[in-house]
């Protein structure tokens, strides 16, 4: 009898991943946003094809990725994020209906609820943090879908939160490209202190979907790459076969 050094669990067909990457400004919402600006609805239309393309491999389980939560918790059903922080007396849940002693969403994971729910997606989700998403990524069969959220610099301009940075749009142009290409190995690459000091926000859930798929071959959509109020917004969609 031949025995294979590798094992049955590397013998074992990898599960599909796709993946929509979106940035989570609050402003994506209508009830934050207020008067519609024509850079929003731009935005909000992109990050919608994006859910699309990624819900389209049928998904059974979305795993909501952002910064913001601790390691090792998983958020879920009776879950709920709020933006009372922004002037909006808006309560979102992540999954179901708010329960009594949920835990408190991050904002890349309330935005991320509010896509999931505008695309009417039925099926389980699981927030998680950066640190999580290879381990979660192994365990769940495919397909599996991954809304991985977070913006580009927000240094863009002289009127951006962080003020004008000269290298922020080169940045972001490495990013793009990344997306653009399904570069994976290029997203693990990122080098988290200059996300840092450039205040990219999605640069640890970037790095963490990049390690997850990394020697993966990816078809990829770049839907957006902008910066209307000094901030990059970047917005794709993968599929990881």
């Amino acid at each position: 009898m031949t025995v294979d050094p590798a094992g049955p669990a590397a013998r074992a067909p990898r599960a599909t991943v796709a993946v929509a990457f979106c940035p989570a400004p609050p402003l994506l919402l209508p009830a934050v946003e207020g008067r519609a600006a024509a850079e929003t609805a731009a935005l909000r239309r992109a990050c919608a094809e994006a859910v699309t393309a990624m819900l389209a491999a049928s998904p059974e389980v979305v795993v909501v990725v952002g910064d913001g939560g601790p390691p090792g918790v998983r958020f879920g059903p009776g879950d709920a994020g709020d933006l009372r922080g922004f002037g909006v007396e808006l309560e979102l849940p992540f999954d179901g209906r708010v329960r009594p002693g949920g835990r408190r969403l991050p904002l890349a994971h309330t935005v991320g609820a509010w896509l999931l729910h505008e695309a009417r997606f039925p099926g389980v989700r699981v927030g998680v943090s950066p640190a999580d998403v290879q381990q979660l990524l192994r365990d769940l069969p495919g397909p599996v879908g991954v809304l991985a959220m977070g913006d580009g610099s927000a240094r863009r301009s002289v009127k951006a939160p962080g003020y004008l940075d000269p290298s922020a749009g080169a940045f972001d142009a490495a990013v793009a490209s990344a997306l653009s290409a399904g570069d994976a190995d290029a997203l693990a690459a990122l080098d988290p202190e200059e996300g840092r000091r450039l205040l990219a926000a999605g640069v640890p859930a970037w790095r963490a979907v990049g390690t997850a798929l990394a020697g993966r071959g990816v078809t990829a959509r770049l839907h957006y790459d902008e910066a209307p109020f000094g901030v990059g917004y970047l917005v794709a969609d993968w599929l990881a076969a």
